[in-house]
């Protein structure tokens, strides 16, 4: 397996690594500072360098190797009584996932997810408001089953959790730390079932492994910029990059849609 990989790697061109490490940088930083949405951002920059349908794989990939530098960060404020209710079915609902992906066209889902995105400006009340509303842990059971298959298929939905986080009263690091935790686990079953159902190749495993050594450094450097922002600081970049994450999914979508009808 690493004499094929270190083959894959001589084939690459150069500027795909250095782009890759770099894009993985910038988005994390990104990501840990306005509690997600790296992933997102990433599709668009992966799909342009790799084609869009080894997109997914290799951005979860990339952003599952750059989970545990994330998890040590932020362990001591991670809120496990939620986890025990949204991992559980997540890993359920990754594992389905891996069988759709080749099946299905998520084109329509992410238009979707993108326009409640865009959405979480006017929820929010443009920052005046932290809750829009209340939301029982227990309700993060089905959520799970049901945010981790979209985001196994589109290759990323990291900012769709973050209103509910923040109705449960996730604010900063624990918001960022539970988040970690949840897709920590649903990210080994994401990877399994790619690996399992022959979607990642020796080539994406070698882009997934440069992404995420560049997100682990992001991870890093995020970190100190978030501690010393205050919550309204958090606040407003949290919402101004899921309203940037879904303007970017509706207009590669829309791009999408447009070059499948022509």
């Amino acid at each position: 397996m690493l004499s094929t990989l270190l083959d894959q790697l001589h084939s690459i061109p150069l500027w795909h690594l250095i782009g890759l490490f770099i894009a993985g940088i910038i988005s994390f930083v990104l990501s840990t500072v306005s509690g997600g949405g790296g992933a997102l951002l990433l599709i668009p920059v992966i799909s342009f360098m790799i084609g869009a349908p080894a997109a997914p794989p290799v951005v979860n990939l990339g952003t599952f190797i750059s989970r545990p530098s994330r998890l040590i960060l932020f362990w001591h404020d991670i809120d496990w009584s939620l986890v025990k209710y949204y991992a559980p079915s997540a890993i359920i609902g990754a594992l389905l996932a891996g069988f759709l992906f080749s099946q299905l066209h998520a084109t329509w889902i992410q238009i979707v997810v993108a326009l409640f995105l865009i959405s979480t400006v006017f929820q929010y009340r443009f920052g005046e408001v932290t809750k829009t509303f209340h939301l029982p842990k227990i309700y993060f059971i089905p959520l799970g089953f049901l945010v981790s298959i979209i985001g196994t298929l589109a290759g990323g939905l990291g900012p769709v959790l973050n209103p509910f986080y923040m109705n449960v009263g996730l604010k900063k690091e624990d918001l960022i730390a539970t988040k970690t935790a949840n897709s920590f686990f649903v990210g080994i079953a994401q990877i399994g079932s790619y690996a399992f159902f022959g979607v990642l190749t020796a080539k994406l495993w070698v882009y997934g492994v440069i992404l995420g050594l560049g997100a682990v450094v992001g991870n890093i450097i995020g970190k100190r910029f978030l501690a010393g922002m205050s919550v309204g600081q958090f606040q407003a970049l949290f919402i101004g990059l899921m309203v940037l994450s879904g303007i970017v999914m509706l207009l590669d979508n829309i791009r999408a849609c447009w070059i499948f009808a022509n």
